[in-house]
């Protein structure tokens, strides 16, 4: 009972944070997710790096610092935050430094005498390509029309097919979904997690039509399908990452559910897979 308050507790104050960041904007949304890249890309070399007795901390710090950049960067391009002279000169000094990362964390390796040089290389710009381009390119939702609005609704999606997939798998869900990854879900759970989002779709379109003038309901029940399905991919990834390297929780940070990493997993490719969605459906359907 005590852990289920604290967990509720934790989910409460973490899905307010998220929807408050959302809906203010600006540096708000900044601050907020360069605090879950910072945590996400620390938990993630925790990870790759617990066999070895723990992560390098020079190349820790050189990892956190190149996710920053490149988060802040794509931030700075899509949000408007600045004048579009100083947006413009900003992003091309963000892509330099980014650059630069790449090539002295490619030179750092050089010069460690860890057992694996190659092997933690791949894990630091795997953590980049992983965790910091996503939540960087999550600020593009913002350059959309009803961007705000179209954020806040995969998040909501997100947790509802999570949501859904849950309930239905744990009345009904017999048939597994890939167990060699994940043997608790099921075929019934993740096509309950899709009935959810696409229950959702309805509310948002026609409860708060203001807010969605910009997409039709058909369009936003692809997006919920898009946004359950990859969102289940992205926790099956972080299963995958956590099953190979033998750890079951990438961090303690969030009481009652793990990591922050634990808590994004499925964000991170959704992110992607949801504005590809939503610019091919703007493009060429709209």
């Amino acid at each position: 009972m005590k852990n289920l308050i604290k967990r509720s507790l934790t989910g409460i104050i973490y899905v307010a944070l998220i929807i408050g960041a959302v809906l203010t904007g600006g540096w708000w949304y900044v601050a907020l997710f360069a605090l879950f890249t910072i945590l996400a890309i620390r938990e993630f070399a925790t990870l790759c790096n617990a066999s070895a007795g723990g992560e390098n901390v020079t190349t820790l710090i050189t990892d956190m610092a190149g996710a920053l950049i490149l988060f802040i960067g794509l931030c700075c391009v899509n949000l408007g935050l600045l004048t579009p002279h100083t947006t413009a000169v900003l992003g091309g000094t963000f892509f330099t430094v980014y650059l630069l990362y790449l090539v002295v964390r490619l030179v750092l390796q050089l010069y460690s005498h860890e057992t694996s040089p190659l092997a933690n290389l791949a894990y630091s710009y795997m953590g980049q390509l992983y965790i910091a381009l996503p939540l960087g390119l999550m600020s593009m939702y913002y350059t959309l029309a009803d961007g705000t609005a179209l954020l806040l609704a995969m998040f909501v999606m997100i947790w509802l097919s999570d949501t859904g997939a849950f309930v239905t798998g744990s009345l009904i869900g017999k048939h597994k979904l890939f167990p060699r990854i994940s043997p608790g879900k099921t075929w019934e759970g993740f096509f309950g997690g899709i009935v959810f989002v696409i229950a959702s779709a309805f509310v948002m379109k026609y409860c708060f039509p203001a807010y969605f003038e910009s997409v039709s309901i058909a369009g936003l029940i692809g997006m919920g399908i898009v946004v359950a399905a990859f969102a289940t991919w992205g926790d099956l990834v972080e299963s995958l990452i956590k099953r190979t390297l033998g750890v079951k929780d990438s961090g303690t940070l969030l009481p009652g559910h793990g990591g922050i990493l634990d808590r994004i997993d499925s964000l991170l490719l959704v992110i992607p897979a949801s504005l590809i969605y939503l610019i091919t459906f703007t493009l060429y359907v709209s």
